[in-house]
């Protein structure tokens, strides 16, 4: 195998890992965002419910329990690590958004690391066209010096 193909072979490689990468932080976005709605959805919860209020709870398996809201002001939140705390109303509230900051925060980085992957992918799509374009080319001097020699002989 020549030079500019295995130039060009190694080119598609690095492209595919490259895209392979974009994809899976894309992924991680995707599911940063769908933590981000839950959240959402929760704070949408805490704020219209009372005291008092009828609810689903979920038992998993996808099984429901209907419950009554003993004290809205005894919102358990889940700090992370295995942790949770006790909130009031409001200081649930609080602490999702917090929460959904850091999550703002952590998705606009992977959208960086996308971003410069993605300038890297062009940049090395560049290269391949390239080193293509430098290849054809190569064949077609070959081409044109085996036609001469071709001609040279005939006229021998």
């Amino acid at each position: 195998m020549g030079g500019g193909q295995q130039q060009l072979q190694q080119l598609s490689q690095e492209l595919q890992a490259l895209d392979e990468e974009i994809e899976q932080l894309e992924g991680e976005v995707s599911d940063l965002n769908a933590e981000k709605q839950e959240m959402d959805e929760a704070i949408e919860a805490i704020e219209t419910l009372e005291t008092g209020s009828t609810v689903q709870v979920p038992l998993g398996g996808g099984a429901y329990l209907r419950a009554e809201v003993q004290d809205i002001d005894e919102v358990v939140v889940s700090l992370g690590a295995n942790y949770a705390a006790e909130h009031d109303q409001s200081g649930a509230v609080e602490t999702l958004r917090r929460k959904q900051d850091a999550l703002d925060e952590e998705i606009a980085g992977l959208r960086g690391e996308i971003e410069g992957l993605e300038e890297e992918s062009e940049q090395l799509e560049q290269q391949a066209m390239q080193a293509q374009q430098q290849m054809q080319q190569q064949q077609m001097q070959q081409m044109q010096q085996q036609m001469q020699g071709e001609e040279e002989d005939a006229d021998e």
